[in-house]
């Protein structure tokens, strides 16, 4: 149960916080409550193109971190589990797949809501998300390994 809490529960609450991006919640139309204020507050004379146009960019970047994050979680947690003998080549592959395809499944669930599109533009920033996640847990995961040899073991 520690396991589960410790690893595969923030990875649990993580795709609750996706599914929660897809609703109308997190629509263009609400988000824009918070990033135009703030906007207008860094640069009080911005144009409304700019505005629409920075917006659009912030929201495909969170795509972009929203999977890099889920990749993250999903190695972490698949790597806990006791005996698994996969390649990292073969378990990063699998990963980006089910992100990818977690990506899809969710742009699916957006064409159902109202205020949201779906779109295969989404699916590809997911995807590149994802491996940017991977990639980063892969520098991560190599610079730790480098410090624990370096360490001197204890007797």
């Amino acid at each position: 149960m520690k396991r589960f809490l410790k690893y595969w529960l923030p990875l649990l609450i993580w795709l609750g916080v996706i599914f929660l991006g897809s609703t109308d919640l997190m629509s263009a139309e609400h988000t824009s409550r918070f990033i135009v204020p703030f906007l207008r507050y860094l640069k009080p004379d911005i144009s409304p193109e700019t505005l629409v146009s920075v917006q659009f960019v912030v929201r495909k970047f969170a795509h972009l971190g929203e999977y890099a994050v889920l990749a993250l979680l999903l190695f972490r947690a698949v790597v806990c589990v006791p005996n698994l003998i996969w390649s990292v080549w073969l378990l990063c592959v699998s990963i980006w797949i089910a992100c990818v395809v977690l990506a899809a499944t969710d742009e699916f669930h957006q064409s159902f809501v109202k205020s949201r599109t779906a779109s295969v533009r989404d699916v590809m920033i997911d995807s590149a998300g994802a491996i940017v996640g991977l990639l980063s847990g892969a520098v991560f995961a190599a610079r730790r390994s480098r410090n624990l040899e370096r360490t001197p073991a204890k007797s």
